[in-house]
């Protein structure tokens, strides 16, 4: 046990590593006003809601590569990357609300009840997501009809094509 005692003594004359303050800190000290910190926070979320806006159109190269790796076949692979790319747009509409939530801002007068799941909260934010989500969707419709699975020619139509009384019967 006095091995113990005789390390920690050991120690206790060492020096604070570089940047460690042992002092408390003093309430009268200067520092930045309360109103700047939460403009800084206000500044800080702002940012986060436009890096989420675009976080669509970021991994839309991954996915292009993705689409190209799976080939042009109707594979279960091309499939289930061609599903993700269309499902996922709609999943992320539904709850946009809800993903921007976080990121509305505060009001000065917090006596004003502003509710951060409104439509009405970071429009420009939410119409640039909408547009990322759309270039998504747009690249998912772009792999089904380079797989053929739209019907984009006149023989896809055929069985909603009406046709007039042959020649043969036109003169009886």
């Amino acid at each position: 046990m006095s091995g113990r005692s005789a390390d920690a003594s050991k120690w206790k004359n060492l020096p604070p590593p570089p940047g460690f303050n042992n002092a408390p800190a003093k309430a009268s000290a200067p520092s930045k006003s309360s109103s700047s910190v939460s403009a800084n926070y206000e500044t800080l979320k702002d940012k986060r809601a436009w890096d989420f806006a675009i976080s669509p159109a970021k991994s839309l190269p991954m996915q292009a590569f993705m689409l190209y790796m799976s080939g042009g076949g109707v594979q279960i692979f091309s499939m289930g990357i061609v599903f993700m790319l269309l499902l996922s747009p709609f999943k992320n509409l539904a709850g946009i609300n809800q993903a921007f939530a976080s990121f509305a801002p505060v009001p000065a007068n917090k006596k004003i009840a502003v509710n951060p799941k409104a439509l009405s909260t970071l429009p420009l934010q939410k119409v640039v997501y909408l547009l990322c989500n759309l270039l998504t969707l747009a690249l998912g419709l772009w792999k089904c009809r380079s797989m053929g699975l739209l019907p984009t020619g006149t023989g896809d139509w055929l069985a909603f094509e009406t046709r007039g009384p042959p020649p043969e019967f036109a003169l009886i």
